[in-house]
């Protein structure tokens, strides 16, 4: 049977695990060593495998985002290091030359299954600061409704250990929150997640499944400082709890299991899965409905009213008849009725200055109004959560 028949079998037929085969919008980490044939340098047969299964997972409707590692091992290849340096600059420089060649060996891989891919670069600045977070999110959410294949790296050329992310699994963990993506891969050397270490214990047993939350799933990867912690396992738990905040689960697997983001796909057991408390809407939802610092309000016409708690929409501009407060985009705001009762609060996507210029315009009009349109809604219905008469959905 062929991956791309394999792929059309559902979750009931394979009796295994359906959150993994559920879930359409995936963040898949690479680990250096899979990338990199362990160091020496862009592994250009790796990648075209890992591309050939995203284009059997994409033509089936699954949106992949890939955060890669290997940039430096890259660039140390092409300037003839044999060390890897200590320097913080040269490791910058590493990167510069790295990021050619690995942007060149995932643009032919996915080139040859007819897939556009898309370099992407992030630092902690880009997380932190809400606008760019944002802008980050669009960017990546655009890509991905175009088709492509954003392939995401830190930006280690701009990196300082004051913005370091500090590892890729992070990384991968921030997209996956970014883009609320509902399933986090991290691809390694190991099967899995292991009760005790597998280096060391011959009978070390798989965990196949387990909360990611369980506190427990640190000790097991070797806390903070242990030889299998550092750098390896500990910093992948602690990415799947991170992820696990927005509603995503995670799992840990081998990277050279044959065809393993398909397998995957149809919900095989392959290494570990850590499961979410939260689905991803609801966890999204129930930090907009508990935020206390609110940077604004607007007050909104009854049809506006009318629209969210009965249609469930986005709030576009035209049913804002006022603004109260000083707001930045991506602030969380308040929507009250004329009254002054709390219908919904959510994230705008304007800031008060540009939200009082297109308030009771329709959104066509924005563009004319201030020179660019960031988004047709004021505030977007996955950004929104209903608050009025107790209502959280």
């Amino acid at each position: 049977m062929s991956q791309d028949q394999d792929l059309r079998k559902t979750p009931a037929e394979q009796h295994l695990r359906p959150e993994q085969a559920r879930s359409k919008r995936w963040v898949v980490k690479l680990g250096s060593s899979l990338v990199t044939n362990q160091g020496r340098g862009v592994d250009r047969q790796a990648i075209e495998a890992f591309a050939a299964q995203v284009a059997a997972l994409s033509a089936h409707g699954h949106q992949i985002v890939i955060v890669s590692s290997g940039a430096i091992a890259e660039g140390m290849k092409r300037l003839g290091w044999s060390q890897r340096p200590h320097e913080i600059h040269q490791l910058q420089a590493a990167a510069a030359v790295g990021q050619m060649g690995l942007a060149q060996a995932y643009e032919a891989g996915f080139l040859s299954h007819g897939l556009k891919t898309a370099q992407v670069l992030l630092t902690h600045e880009d997380m932190r600061d809400r606008g760019r977070y944002l802008n980050a999110r669009a960017t990546l959410m655009t890509l991905l409704d175009l088709g492509v294949v954003p392939v995401v790296n830190e930006n280690d050329t701009v990196t300082t250990s004051e913005i370091k992310l500090g590892d890729n699994d992070t990384l991968a963990a921030l997209v996956t929150n970014l883009l609320e993506a509902e399933l986090l891969v991290i691809l390694t050397d190991q099967k899995g997640l292991y009760q005790t270490d597998p280096r060391h214990d011959a009978n070390a047993k798989l965990i196949d499944r387990a909360r990611a939350n369980d506190p427990s799933l640190l000790g097991m990867a070797g806390g903070a400082g242990s030889s299998i912690g550092t750098g390896g396992m500990s910093t992948k738990v602690l990415a799947a709890q991170r992820a696990a905040r927005s509603g995503a689960h995670t799992v840990i697997a081998g990277g050279q299991e044959p065809n393993v983001l398909s397998g995957l796909a149809l919900g095989e057991p392959i290494g570990t899965l850590l499961t979410a408390d939260l689905a991803v809407l609801t966890a999204r939802k129930q930090w907009m409905a508990d935020q206390l610092q609110l940077k604004g309000r607007l007050v909104l016409d009854e049809g506006a009213v009318a629209v969210l708690l009965e249609k469930g929409k986005s709030l576009l501009p035209i049913g804002v008849k006022a603004v109260v407060g000083s707001f930045g985009r991506g602030d969380v705001v308040l929507c009250v009725d004329a009254s002054g009762q709390e219908v919904a609060r959510g994230l705008v996507n304007y800031a008060d200055s540009e939200t009082r210029r297109i308030m009771g315009r329709p959104s066509s009009q924005i563009e004319g109004l201030l020179g660019f349109v960031e988004e047709p809604e004021l505030i977007h219905r996955d950004n929104l959560v209903l608050t009025s008469s107790g209502l959280k959905r």
